[in-house]
This record gives C-alpha cells, sequence and structure tokens, in this order.
C-alpha cells in the first residue's frame, strides 16, 4: 500500500483480510497446491469457459470520508459477461468440507468486494456471484453461486470501507510523521568512521536510481549503520514505503536492531515501526501443538483478538522480539501470527534472508500483493549464494521411509508401499552398486524419477487427508512438509539444479533434487524490490555474485578501501606447506612448528582453522604431545548455542591459547574479538570444498553455463571462507595482528589475487 497526500490505496486482498477474518486461527496440515499448480488450476478453469469470458479483470473504486480517499483495487479472477457472473477461483488438493471457516468467509468476503467494484464499472443492478473451488488432482469444480444485488454489495462495500478508514486515516498519518521525521534524520555520532561514509553515500544513490548495489566493505566501518542510515533517509525522498533488513544468522538481527535504537527507533524517535521476524519454532508458545482453535489457546479466537493486539502493537512501534511477545501474550494471541500480521504495517522489518528470499517468502508476497516500493539490505551476503541453494534444494530418505511404512496407519499403507515400490526400481535402474556408510555410491540422474514422483503425489494427498483427522503426529506432518517441498522443486526442474541419487547400503537411498543456480530462482526476487544493497567484507570478484545471484545487468560495484594499514596487519605465507588430503600427515610437524614459533614470539590468544574436524584433530593432538605448555582449546562438533559462546569466552583479555576450529564454521566468521581477545589467526587450508562427484557436477555446470568452472564451483568459495576466517584478527583502527597461511597454493598468482589489496 502507498499513501500520497489525502489518498490510501489498499489492495481488495488486504482489506478483506482487515475486515472478514473472526475465529480462530486454523493451519492444519493439509497439503497446498504450488504456485506454480495454482496459476495452472486458474489457467484450467479459464479454459472451460466460453469466448466471451474475461479473465484476470482490473477493478477499482473509491470511498471518500472525511477528507480521505480509500482507493480498492485488484484483479477479479473472472468474468462472464453472458451470464452476469464473477468468479473467485481457489485452487485446493483434498476434502474442501474440512476448509477452515475463516478462510470461506475470506473468499466470500474477496468475491463480494469485487462484485461491488464490477457493479460500479458495469452498471450492473445485479450479478450472480460464485466461488469456484477445483481440485488439483481431479480437475473437479465446486461452485457456490449467490445472485446479489448492486445495492446490497455496495452497502457491504461502504461499510468494509468504513471499517478500514479509521486504520487508514491512522496509517496516513503515521507515514506524514514517519516521513517527516526521516527527513530530518541526523547521523547519531559525531563522525563517520573511515570508509563509513563512501559506503553510506553509494547505498543512498542506490536507492535514488532503483538499483541494486553490491558492496564490499572492510570489517569495523561499522557496516549495518552505514546502509541502514542512507536507506531510512531514502525513504521520504523516494517514496519506499518498506525496508527489509535481512541477515544470516541471529547476531546479525541484534546489529541491525542495536543500529535503530541509535538512530532513535527504540524511542520512538524518529516514528518508525520496527518488526523483528523469527522463525515460528522459536516464537511458538505450545510446542508441538496443533495451530488450530481447539488445540492451542493461542490460537482459539485469534481473529478475534487480532484488532486489539493490532492497534497496541503499532502504537508500541518497536517490536522486537521480546516485546512482541510481551504483547502477543498479554492480548492472548500467537507471537508468532501476529509477527506475520505485522509485517504489513510496520516500516522496518528485520528477519532472516529466507522471509524474502525463499520460494513462500512472507515479505515477497506482501511486496507482490500491495505493491510496495521496498527496499533491501542484505548482510554478509557472500552467504546469499549457498542460502539459496539450500533454500531450492529438496532431499528424500528412503531409509526414513521404510521406518515410517512398518508402523504407518492404514489409510497410508499402500501409497507408502507404492512409493516403496517406486524407490526399488529406481536404485535399479539407477545401476549404483551396493553402496555403504563408507563408500557411498553417487549417481545424478539424467532426468526427473516420474514414476517415483507420481507416486510420492499420491502419497501427499493421503498423507494430507489423514493429518486433518490426526492432527499434531510429527513424523508425518514433517514428511508432508519434505514431500510437497520436493515435488514443487520437481516442477520447476532445469538446469540450475540436478537430481542425484546416493546409495549407503540396502534400502538406504538419497533422492536429491540440488541447486547449482539461484539466478534462476533470485532474479525475480531482486527485479521485484526498489533497490537492494548487499554488502559484506568478501564479495570479490562481482562477477561471481552476480551471474550466481542474478543481479539485474545494471548493478552497480563498489568496493570501500580498507580503513587499515598494511602495517597493522603481517600477513606471512608457509609455501613449503601441502595442506592436500594426501599431504596431511607428512604436514603436521610444519604445522607444530609454526603454530609454536609464532605462539613464543607473541604469546596471546589465536585462532587455528583447519579444513576438516580429523585435520583439526591431528594438530591439536600433536601440538598437544610437542608443546604441552600451549594452552589449547577446540571447535567440537555439534556444538550448541551455550557451547559456543562457552569456548568464545576464553579469548578473553590478558590469557593466552590457541583455539582449534573449522575454516566455514561457527567461528570462522560473524564473530568479534577485538583487541587483545584475538591476535593473530593460522589458516591452514585453501577451504576447497572436497573434489566429489557433485562438486564436480556442479563445476561442469557452472562451466557450461559461466565458463567459469573451476573458479566458482572451488576457488572463490574456499578463498571467500579464508578472508572471512582472516578478518577475525583485525576489528577496529587500533588493532594489530598476524596471519599465517599455510599451503604452497597461496604463493600462486590467481590465488593472491582474490586476497584483500590492502594485505599486500
Amino acid at each position: 500500500m502507498t499513501e500520497a497526500a489525502s489518498t490510501y490505496r489498499v489492495a481488495v486482498r488486504a482489506l478483506c483480510d482487515f475486515t472478514a477474518r473472526r475465529g480462530d486461527l486454523d493451519h492444519r496440515f493439509t497439503p497446498a497446491p504450488s504456485a506454480r499448480e495454482g496459476i495452472a488450476g486458474h489457467a484450467r478453469v479459464v479454459a472451460r469457459r466460453g469466448a466471451d469470458y474475461r479473465a484476470e479483470l482490473p477493478l477499482a473504486g473509491e470511498f471518500r470520508e472525511a477528507g480521505l480517499c480509500l482507493v480498492v483495487r485488484g484483479r477479479a479472477d473472472g468474468y462472464a459477461p453472458g451470464e452476469a457472473c464473477l468468479e473467485e477461483i481457489k485452487i485446493h488438493r483434498g476434502d474442501l468440507s474440512r476448509q477452515a471457516a475463516n478462510q470461506r468467509a475470506l473468499h466470500w468476503a474477496q468475491a463480494r468486494t469485487y462484485a461491488a467494484l464490477l457493479c460500479r464499472a458495469e452498471g450492473l443492478a445485479r450479478v450472480t456471484i460464485r466461488l469456484v473451488y477445483l481440485e488439483i488432482t481431479s480437475g473437479e469444480e465446486t461452485r457456490l453461486d449467490e445472485s446479489v444485488s448492486a445495492a446490497e454489495l455496495e452497502a457491504e462495500f461502504v461499510a468494509r470501507c468504513r471499517d478500514f478508514l479509521a486504520w487508514a486515516r491512522q496509517e496516513s498519518a503515521h507515514r506524514r510523521a514517519r516521513d517527516a521525521a526521516l527527513a530530518r534524520l541526523r547521523f547519531p555520532h559525531e563522525a563517520f568512521r573511515p570508509g563509513q561514509r563512501a559506503l553510506a553515500e553509494a547505498a543512498y544513490k542506490a536507492a535514488a536510481t532503483g538499483r541494486c548495489l553490491l558492496a564490499q566493505a572492510p570489517t569495523g566501518i561499522g557496516k549495518t549503520l552505514g546502509t541502514l542510515f542512507p536507506l531510512l533517509t531514502a525513504m521520504p525522498r523516494q517514496g519506499l514505503d518498506r525496508l527489509a533488513f535481512l541477515t544470516m544468522k541471529t547476531p546479525g538481527r541484534r546489529l541491525a536492531l542495536d543500529a535503530l535504537a541509535s538512530l532513535g527507533a527504540a524511542e520512538g524517535q524518529p516514528p518508525l515501526r520496527v518488526l523483528e521476524l523469527i522463525a515460528r519454532d522459536k516464537a511458538c508458545e505450545h510446542p508441538g501443538t496443533p495451530c488450530q482453535g481447539e488445540a492451542c489457546p493461542l490460537a482459539e479466537g485469534f481473529y478475534d483478538r487480532l484488532p486489539a493486539a493490532r492497534r497496541a502493537a503499532v502504537a508500541r512501534g518497536w517490536l522486537d522480539r521480546q516485546a512482541l511477545r510481551e504483547l502477543a501474550l498479554a492480548h492472548r494471541v500467537c507471537p508468532y501470527y501476529l509477527g506475520q500480521e505485522l509485517a504489513r504495517w510496520c516500516d522496518v522489518i528485520v528477519g532472516d534472508v529466507n522471509h524474502y528470499f525463499d520460494e513462500t517468502a512472507l515479505l515477497h508476497g506482501l511486496a507482490q500483493a500491495d505493491g510496495w516500493r521496498l527496499g533491501l539490505l542484505v548482510d554478509e551476503a557472500h552467504n546469499l549464494v549457498g542460502r539459496a541453494r539450500g533454500m531450492y534444494s529438496a532431499e528424500l530418505d528412503q531409509a526414513r521411509l521404510n521406518r515410517l511404512k512398518r508402523d504407518a496407519p492404514a489409510p497410508l499403507k499402500g501409497p507408502l508401499a507404492r512409493l516403496s515400490r517406486q524407490w526399488q526400481a529406481l536404485v535399479r535402474e539407477s545401476g549404483l552398486e551396493e553402496g555403504s556408510p563408507r563408500r557411498p555410491a553417487y549417481a545424478v540422474l539424467e532426468g526427473l524419477p516420474g514414476g517415483l514422483l507420481g507416486a510420492l503425489q499420491g502419497l501427499v494427498t493421503r498423507l494430507g487427508d489423514y493429518l486433518v483427522e490426526h492432527p499434531g503426529r510429527g513424523e508425518w506432518q514433517e514428511l508432508l512438509f519434505e514431500a510437497l517441498a520436493f515435488g514443487r522443486l520437481a516442477e520447476r526442474f532445469g538446469d540450475h539444479s540436478l537430481c542425484d541419487l546416493e546409495r549407503r547400503g540396502r534400502g538406504k537411498a538419497r533422492l536429491g533434487l540440488r541447486n547449482l543456480v539461484p539466478a534462476d530462482f533470485l532474479a525475480p526476487r531482486f527485479t521485484a524490490a526498489h533497490c537492494a544493497v548487499l554488502f559484506s567484507a568478501t564479495l570479490s570478484p562481482p562477477a561471481y555474485h552476480r551471474d550466481l545471484l542474478g543481479l539485474p545487468e545494471d548493478s552497480v560495484w563498489q568496493t570501500v578501501p580498507a580503513p587499515f594499514r598494511a602495517e597493522q596487519l603481517e600477513v606471512r605465507v608457509r609455501s613449503d606447506i601441502s595442506t592436500r588430503l594426501a599431504d596431511r600427515p607428512a604436514s603436521l610437524g610444519a604445522i607444530v612448528a609454526t603454530l609454536a614459533d609464532q605462539y613464543r614470539r607473541r604469546p596471546g590468544h589465536y585462532l587455528a582453522f583447519f579444513s576438516s574436524f580429523a585435520y583439526l584433530e591431528a594438530a591439536r593432538e600433536a601440538l598437544a604431545a610437542a608443546h604441552p605448555e600451549i594452552p589449547q582449546r577446540h571447535q567440537a562438533r555439534g556444538m550448541d548455542e551455550a557451547a559456543r559462546e562457552a569456548f568464545l569466552s576464553g579469548f578473553a583479555p590478558g590469557g593466552r591459547g590457541i583455539g582449534f576450529a573449522v575454516l566455514g564454521g561457527a567461528f570462522g566468521e560473524g564473530i568479534d574479538l577485538p583487541g587483545e581477545r584475538l591476535i593473530g589467526a593460522f589458516i591452514v587450508t585453501l577451504g576447497l570444498p572436497p573434489s566429489d562427484p557433485f562438486n564436480e557436477a556442479l563445476r561442469a555446470r557452472l562451466q557450461a553455463r559461466f565458463g567459469c568452472g573451476y573458479d566458482y564451483a572451488y576457488r572463490i568459495p574456499g578463498l571467500t571462507k579464508v578472508v572471512q576466517a582472516a578478518g577475525r584478527v583485525i576489528r577496529g583502527p587500533e588493532d594489530e595482528g598476524v596471519v599465517v597461511l599455510m599451503d604452497e597454493r597461496f604463493a600462486r598468482p590467481e590465488v593472491r589475487a582474490l586476497l584483500p589489496e590492502w594485505w599486500r
């Protein structure tokens, strides 16, 4: 929605969401059609209609009262002039009788609102309204008809608009106050840090020109504040409706909220509504309880209590995780779904990257539905390639399905048996030899296994029906979600992905849809945003990120010079050491000698990064045997948050020792150990992914598409991890330290070209 002068614009869907929902929250675990299935289903219904049928009919109307004009607009699914029949088409899967009451009420409200706008536009005295429900599997239509007069529809439309108008007036006033305050916004510190102003200027230009910016800026210059401040000041000047600050990890959200607080947002100056979005499993107050009224007390009557909670929330303005939870519980509504509702009404949304880039992302859906001019900020953007690959990949586990089949309830035994037979046929046809946990057999399939996908779709239908009758069955719910995700990605399969099969023994195969090039999925997301600023300390070379993320051709590259002096960081290369797999046992003596020599030269806190836990353990044990006097601590597999905090707390000022960690793991980036807390790092690897069949298939695909197979699959991802790990050492203008790179390949020109210039 946008506001200009005394006009407020609202989509039909948003208007009805606001005014028509009543009763319980009801998120039963039923399989919904995918977006592609929805489009195909609409097309199937339209194809059955007459030649005069008007599909996707744009409609708009105004309601004026007390100096405010409310413009309501949207697209009706279809209109048959000969019958004077307006249709609202909904695609579903399974038994329609199980549809939630509040969902049906919303559908009628939308249809009747479109009908009111149609009667105005066409001068009709009466119209037939038809809800059309198409069952996507069978193709069967269920039609619910009403014949309604234009006068009745107009009265409903006016009542709905009047109901919304007080909120619209409040939103218009908030927008004016927000923009006026942001036009006067001042930087919260006396001066910018070195390099921070250049970053801020580039970010503002991106907003002013509506472009994407790739900004590589060193650690320690204040990138979070240096990007948030200019985008906030651009909001009134560029007519931006919302900002989304997207992060890879929880600490990034905290940094963004701290930066907003420093700008006065936590105290309401400027009057910004700030919302922190978190995952459902972290927000749920009743884990394991179905999200429906008869099971969860915070779902019962949710929509009846939502208006009061919504008013209280926008009045409060600052809605980080704790504030949102307190407010939700005070109004006896679900914190997670309250946050989902408030995303429509807040100015700055801070959340994970999946909230915009995932296939069913909330923020992208709202931006499209409500026509937002949206500004995106993506923190630690070097991780977006890997994260997006994960978003658009899925896996099925044969062993898990076989285990579930043994104890399956009667309605699911048949579908699971058919799926099991398809699994066995696929493994036979793949020609894989018997795999084992130590030496799994692996193959990239030439195409999708059609028989298995058909059996999977049959299971999805029966599983959805079963879960409606038996909610709260955790493993079956997980299986449903996995099967749906796999099916959705199969619909969009192309050369951006591959289908592979791995076998680890009898009945232990895994079928995967692996995304290789996220660009095909992400490009429309960047196009939909007004502007995007992707920033990180490691975004070089820019072509890698442009190609793999699908950034627009006019995207801008900005590298902010490091504010550090070369003398602050001593960089040494041990080019006489090879860390290749076959050479690792022989490398341990030289590695231990290097660690001990540097520690004797300057005792203090160090981190030593290795390519694997096995290599780490071997080096740690060798150091302990040769130099027991050197204190050490180490990263362990599967450390939880408390264990990670305990590991980092050992790096206290005044202490000393060597910490062992895995490159690319929890301590390779995103941690801050300034000053004496960390004075050096040893990086005992190039960080290259293993040369296994999958990565070789990735290399071949990237070579065919971009001509940069080895660099894009191996060298650039590896050295990004190296530079991130080295970046833990110099965190501020007064820090000094050392980085020792151990591998003969660090001496090669093509490798050195990917290291920071200021190191040289």
